[in-house]
């Protein structure tokens, strides 16, 4: 490309960031890093009555806990603010004036019963509702009796009566729409404030926005807003309109198919890096088979070319598996911090931390890297490691604890236990050899007993990290209470 690219993110802050609004923020931001451009946010907030300065504040910083910084806009500035919608409405007034002066909209009066009116006879009809153009040849006469009358005007934009508005979609390709089926439309409320698809041209065109990326769902907005840059002869950016992003059951996503915002992910556990890693197959595929990318290489490969005209499919296994991978790289201090949080919450730590408490969860999380999904399940694990008290799961278990060799098993475990050694994985790993070489029992028959008998599951993390977290009278502990459960008579 050789224009300096800038592209934008404009959300409106009416809730938390959205997956589908991350994706289009992180494709324009890579974008302008491919290309060396400029990225910018600026927050569309005329939606008064739903807008709020909490689903702000929510939405940057979900960005930039994803990563996704920008150079100009809400929060740092730049030479084409403000960047908030409501202190730029002093910007769009000029250009009503000018349209309203050259044709291209005027001033109509109708009440919402005419307006409900007209747009159930175009149902009736199985025609698309759309404005019939009433007001679009008021006489002056006629006008000044609806002020008279208090009547309050919106200001609609004059739709040609006939032929296309096209545009070459840089995802979609040649698209275009009859003005037929368009209507005249209202870019000005009654209460002086701006509507979406004229606000978002002035604001496009005075940020010198090159390329618009977004979600499918604006391709309808399209022609509205290239109405506008061409009555009022302003630079048109190139527009990219990326898939719908679905359920695996292919229909609209929804909180059924996983969490919908970024901050319910972080809330969760997961990574920033796998968000952004799974984000970005959503709908763009890469050069070759590899799925793993940290950012610097998806600035290095992405291109629109590659971004699919067809729904991108959330799959919330795929986004687990995936962040698991990141997970197993990820350094265990990190993960301590991260599980911190989980485990207070629960009960199972103190919020005042001692270096034996710090010690614990560093074994837990080491334990835990292969296998968990999101940090937030260790909440699912606190008890197997923290609790004081331990259940045997179930029958099977019991038997296990019932089978032959068990009492030999447990007495030369306890036996090794109290020799004086260090407590590490490390050494508990070659204290079970050493109990392995003295009974000769091996395989399943030495570690499901031991799994059972320490946290009463068949299955669980490593047996070495378990026992050292435990500690010795943790270890003793545990095996008084499953012994009698499955009705051994050991002296423990």
């Amino acid at each position: 490309m050789t224009e300096p690219i800038r592209v934008r993110f404009a959300p409106s802050p009416t809730g938390p960031l959205h997956i589908g609004g991350a994706r289009s923020a992180l494709f324009n931001y890579l974008l302008a890093r491919r290309y060396g451009g400029q990225f910018i946010v600026r927050i569309e907030d005329t939606d008064l009555e739903r807008s709020n300065k909490e689903s702000e504040q929510n939405i940057l910083e979900s960005l930039r806990w994803l990563g996704i910084h920008w150079d100009e806009g809400i929060e740092m500035g730049g030479d084409h603010g403000p960047y908030r919608q409501t202190e730029r409405l002093e910007s769009y007034q000029k250009g009503v004036e000018q349209l309203l002066a050259q044709g291209h909209a005027y001033r109509c009066y109708c009440s919402e019963e005419e307006l409900e009116a007209e747009r159930q006879a175009f149902l009736a009809k199985g025609e698309l509702p759309r404005y019939s153009g009433k007001c679009r040849t008021l006489q002056k006469e006629k006008e000044q009796e609806y002020v008279e009358e208090g009547r309050k005007a919106v200001i609609r934009f004059r739709v040609p009566e006939q032929g296309t508005i096209a545009v070459d979609d840089l995802v979609r390709g040649h698209v275009s729409f009859d003005c037929a089926g368009i209507g005249d439309y209202v870019i000005v409320k009654s209460d002086g404030i701006p509507t979406y698809n004229y606000a978002v041209v002035i604001d496009d065109a005075s940020m010198e926005i090159t390329h618009v990326i977004r979600g499918e769902e604006h391709l309808s907005n399209t022609p509205r807003q290239l109405l506008i840059y061409r009555a009022l002869q302003l630079k048109e950016p190139r527009f990219a309109h990326v898939s719908l992003i679905l359920g695996k059951d292919r229909s609209k996503m929804s909180k059924r198919h996983g969490s919908t915002s970024v901050v319910a992910y972080r809330s969760q556990g997961y990574l920033p890096e796998a968000l952004i890693n799974f984000l970005v197959l959503l709908g763009w595929s890469p050069e070759g088979e590899e799925e793993i990318f940290p950012l610097e290489e998806l600035v290095r490969q992405f291109s629109l070319d590659r971004v699919a005209k067809n729904p991108a499919v959330f799959d919330l296994d795929k986004l687990n598996w995936l962040n698991g991978l990141y997970i197993r790289k990820t350094p265990v201090d990190r993960l301590v911090k991260m599980a911190l949080p989980y485990l207070q919450e629960a009960g199972y730590i103190p919020v005042e931390l001692t270096e034996d408490d710090h010690r614990k969860v560093t074994m837990m999380m080491e334990a835990l890297q292969e296998k968990l999904a999101y940090v937030g399940q260790v909440q699912d694990y606190g008890a197997l490691f923290f609790a004081e008290t331990v259940t045997l799961e179930n029958e099977e278990a019991k038997k296990i604890l019932q089978e032959e060799q068990v009492p030999r098993l447990l007495e030369s475990f306890l036996a090794k236990l109290e020799e004086d050694r260090d407590m590490e994985p490390a050494a508990i790993k070659k204290m079970l050899k050493e109990v392995n070489k003295e009974t000769k029992i091996s395989g399943k028959a030495l570690f499901m007993p031991l799994r059972v008998a320490l946290s009463g599951q068949q299955q669980g993390p490593d047996l070495p990290y378990l026992i050292a977290l435990l500690g010795k009278e943790g270890v003793r502990n545990r095996l008084r209470q499953t012994t009698a459960q499955a009705g051994l008579s050991l002296s423990i």
